[in-house]
């Protein structure tokens, strides 16, 4: 039974994993897309799919654009899930309606993304109710063009990826804090610890390997942010690009069926994904005992 099960895990990983991305790896090579009603290719061209990608320049664009909105969402996300994980596993609070309370802050990650962002689009539009209500209370004379302001439209996005995922984030910091042995916390407090020194000097130190996870897991899934901004600003990635992420870019490539350039650019961003997690884990899980 054990080694039946094993099997069919090879076969997913094969047929669903190591199969797609040789298959991408090998249509990067090929100059392969439509003109109209013509298709060019396939014509093997060999790095110059990826010489394109470099030389225009929206590569860099699009990665910083996505690293910053991944960032405004991740950093306010862990401290927030840090702080409820921490309350909701202290005894000593003794606080009520746990369960109902967990399962709310858990219900933002079961709602589609792209049902959150038409939410937040017509909130914020022009003629939306959060502007209605800053005029009428006087803060604005006109409506507040939320769509087209470059840091508005990014925190949008990161406002909605940090409702979306602290709750799945909390959960999993919660069981890190409950597998910690409650004896450690008893002897800080006999020592004298206070709640601050007992939870920087025993729970972060500990928490470590979930920490790690959610950082690695979290970065994965910032570098695929698609549906979000993609609703939010119907594709344009406006004002000024300044919302496009790579995961948009690479959209553009497979709507237009330019099938070598998106291959190249796939090839870029399981390149980029590998480096940025293994420099993660790489900082975050250096000995501090030495």
């Amino acid at each position: 039974m054990g080694l039946h099960i094993l099997n069919s895990i090879y076969c997913n990983l094969l047929i669903f994993q190591l199969v797609p991305l040789a298959t991408t790896i090998y249509n990067s090579f090929f100059e392969n897309y439509r003109s109209g009603l013509t298709q060019i290719g396939p014509n093997f061209v060999g790095l110059q799919n990826y010489g394109t990608i470099i030389s225009n320049g929206d590569l860099p664009t699009y990665f910083i654009n996505t690293m910053i909105m991944w960032l405004m969402g991740f950093i306010p996300q862990i401290l927030l899930s840090l702080l409820l994980g921490a309350w909701f596993t202290d005894p000593s609070l003794r606080l009520k309606c746990q369960t109902f309370f967990k399962t709310v802050i858990y219900l933002p990650n079961l709602i589609m993304a792209s049902a959150f962002a038409m939410l937040f689009f017509t909130l914020f539009s022009d003629s939306g109710p959060i502007n209605s209500m800053l005029m009428q209370m006087g803060v604005f004379k006109s409506a507040y063009q939320f769509m087209s302001h470059v840091w508005t439209v990014r925190t949008l996005v990161a406002t909605m990826n940090c409702l979306m995922w602290f709750g799945n984030t909390t959960i999993l910091l919660m069981a890190g804090m409950l597998g910690i042995d409650p004896s450690l916390f008893e002897a800080a407090q006999v020592d004298g610890a206070t709640s601050t020194q007992i939870f920087y000097k025993i729970t972060l130190p500990l928490l470590r390997p979930i920490l790690i996870f959610v950082m690695i897991t979290s970065l994965i899934g910032g570098l695929q942010m698609f549906d979000v901004p993609q609703i939010l600003t119907n594709g344009t990635g406006d004002p000024m690009r300044s919302s496009m992420t790579l995961i948009m870019y690479l959209n553009k490539h497979l709507f237009s069926k330019n099938y070598g350039l998106a291959g190249a650019l796939s090839v870029f961003l399981f390149v980029i994904t590998g480096i940025l997690s293994l420099i993660v884990f790489k900082f975050t899980n250096s000995d501090k005992v030495k």
